[in-house]
């Protein structure tokens, strides 16, 4: 009988815990520090992070960090998903350049906040 992997953790917006199973399967056994990163290893890191951002809750994770950043990743995954979206060319580019209209109005909002 083979034992299936665990659900990767889901952050939330919230603080939330994960489970032992996910604990145990994706926390290294031994923490390293290597050229700067925590982990071990050739080790996926993604179960790891995941469980890290779960406990902190994205809330306090964005709260500490540079909001531009957040806007800069945002706006990399959005980019990168768009050219995938099964739609009309004319739809594909109202879909854009609404999405451009909304971050140049976030970076406004971040610059005024002077982050």
């Amino acid at each position: 009988m083979t034992q299936s992997q665990p659900p990767l953790p889901q952050p939330k917006l919230e603080s939330a815990g994960i489970t032992s199973d996910q604990y145990f399967e994706f926390t290294p056994e031994k923490l390293e520090l290597s050229n700067g990163y925590l982990g071990y290893g050739g080790q996926d890191q993604l179960g790891f992070h995941l469980s890290v951002l779960t406990n902190m809750g994205l809330l306090t994770a964005v709260r500490h960090t540079n909001l531009s950043l957040w806007l800069e990743a945002l706006k990399g995954v959005v980019r990168e998903k768009l050219p995938t979206v099964n739609a009309q060319p004319e739809v594909a580019e109202a879909m854009l350049n609404r999405f451009n209209r909304a971050i140049a109005d976030l970076e406004a909002v971040i610059e005024y906040l002077g982050q």
